[in-house]
């Protein structure tokens, strides 16, 4: 008797137990060749089984049945037949039974379009999971190849530091060779400083917390500014430096991401350029743009390489005998500020060997009035009494000696109770506090400071690792005048100590 359907029994596993005389016809099989020999797979095209491993098979499982299902099987001459096919899961004594139905659809052409479509779904979900792969292991070694070069970052200056603070354990030191350490020190802290605040920096641009505070500035004197500050790195290096300065050029930005973008194309020409090379940076008007190039002659860059200067933790190759040193930040930080700025910034380069050039053009501002890059200095800070407090011990009693050295008169605290009892038995003009104290944070220190005291004649200064936008504005509604980040400019931290009134002369300061 012939059945107007193909029927087939099939194990969960997917083997044939059972095929009937229409669907052994229809696919060309004898029974005994399928029944036990074959599987369910192995009649289906490579789109059918794709499928059927990724939808039906999973639907199959879950909810114990699929309908009207539209796939090709393979006949034993290799011919496809379309197919549309019912199936059910039933519970049995030897395990999960799938029982299948099978129709020959007669409209071929479109069952072979639908079937195409959904092979080709497949197919790109394949491709798409690859490259999805492709880029999570990409993100995965330049993670670990950061991780190493920040190791490797770290423990540069921290090497210098450990000589240095080893020869000044010996009791015989002239005072030259003090000088010369101090100088060490400051250089090397400076770079320590630098690696720290280029991750802050990427950190909150990710995040979107960098605000920029523009006002309108002559890019000469930026120029100028920047060129003093890089100064050391190039007279170190034994570069030839070249200066055009424009006239008349007035930008709206703020002072500081402005030089940080100058200082670090600057520092990158004098890293990527062997000693006695030349080193230029020249600024001009283009149209309604105002325009600086920072310009090398130093290793260059390949082709292949212009594309990817600006990218996160890039470490272009480079020949032997050239410095390593650097997170591969620098140029994707200035490329995050410039564009702040809605500007824009470009990299030039004839190849390997020929030298670079970094071109910055920023929108020129409306005002005709600029302001000084730098802040003019105030008086002399006054001696005064202080209050210091911070449960590491020798970051405490570090500063409480700088400050002493200024002809303070300084107290040590560790923690929030020892203060308060510090400041009710005696007059302090300011206090610098810790934020991570053991007790109580530094925030509510402040706040039971501005509380018992009134808060008129005491200066408060938060000097703490955490220096986001958000941890300053916690400090100032907290009662703090002053937010420092560690490690803290001496020289700005006796400026503020020493404001008259014990008040900041324009509001908070950061």
């Amino acid at each position: 008797m012939q059945a107007p359907c193909g029927l087939l029994t099939a194990s969960a596993d997917g083997s044939i137990l059972y095929a009937n005389d229409t669907f052994c016809r229809w696919l060309g099989y004898e029974r005994d060749q399928l029944v036990g020999r074959r599987k369910v797979a192995d009649l289906l095209t490579i789109g059918a089984r794709l499928f059927q491993q990724t939808h039906w098979g999973p639907l199959l499982q879950l909810q114990r049945s699929v309908a009207e299902l539209k796939l090709e099987l393979v006949r034993c001459d290799g011919a496809r037949l379309p197919m549309l096919v019912n199936a059910s899961r039933s519970e049995s004594a030897g395990g999960d039974i799938d029982r299948f139905a099978f129709m020959v659809v007669n409209d071929r052409h479109k069952f072979e379009i639908e079937l195409l479509q959904a092979k080709t779904n497949a197919e790109r979900a394949l491709e798409a999971k690859r490259q999805a792969e492709s880029e999570l292991k990409k993100a995965s070694d330049l993670k670990d190849q950061f991780l190493a070069t920040l190791a490797h970052e770290l423990r540069n200056p921290l090497a210098p530091m450990s000589n240095v603070l080893a020869l000044l354990q010996d009791d015989v030191v002239d005072t030259e060779r003090l000088r010369w350490a101090r100088e060490v020190l400051q250089r090397q802290l400076a770079q320590l400083s630098h690696l720290v605040d280029d991750l802050l920096d990427v950190a909150r641009f990710n995040e979107g917390k960098i605000e920029l505070r523009k006002r309108p500035l002559d890019l000469a004197d930026m120029m100028r500014a920047a060129v003093e500050a890089s100064g050391p790195r190039i007279e170190a290096a034994s570069h030839r430096l070249t200066v055009e300065l424009p006239s008349s050029l007035t930008v709206d930005a703020d002072p500081t991401r402005l030089l940080q973008i100058m200082q670090n194309l600057l520092n990158n020409a004098v890293k990527y350029t062997p000693p006695g090379g030349d080193v230029m940076i020249a600024g001009y008007r283009d149209g309604d743009e105002a325009v600086f190039t920072v310009r090398d002659s130093g290793i260059g860059i390949s082709p292949e390489n212009i594309g990817s200067v600006f990218g996160m933790f890039v470490q272009l190759g480079r020949p032997k005998g050239y410095s390593d040193d650097g997170l591969g930040v620098g140029l994707a930080l200035v490329k995050m500020l410039v564009d702040l700025h809605g500007g824009k910034v470009e990299a030039h380069s004839e190849g390997p060997g020929k030298g670079s050039r970094f071109t910055v053009s920023l929108p020129m501002c409306e005002s005709e009035t600029s302001e000084q890059a730098t802040v003019e200095p105030g008086a002399a800070p006054m001696p005064r009494r202080i209050l210091v407090v911070d449960d590491n011990r020798d970051a405490a009693e570090s500063l409480a000696a700088v400050l002493e050295v200024q002809g303070n008169t300084v107290s040590v605290a560790s923690d929030a109770a020892a203060a308060l009892t510090v400041l009710d038995n005696g007059y302090f003009d300011a206090a610098v506090l810790d934020i991570g104290l053991p007790d109580m944070s530094g925030y509510e220190l402040a706040r039971r400071i501005r509380s018992k005291m009134g808060g008129a004649r005491l200066t408060l200064i938060a000097l703490t690792g955490w220096g986001q936008q958000e941890d300053k504005t916690k400090a100032f509604d907290a009662g703090f005048d002053v937010h420092f980040t560690k490690p803290v400019d001496v020289d700005e931290l006796c400026q503020a100590l020493g404001t008259p009134d014990g008040a900041p002369d324009d509001g908070p300061k950061q």
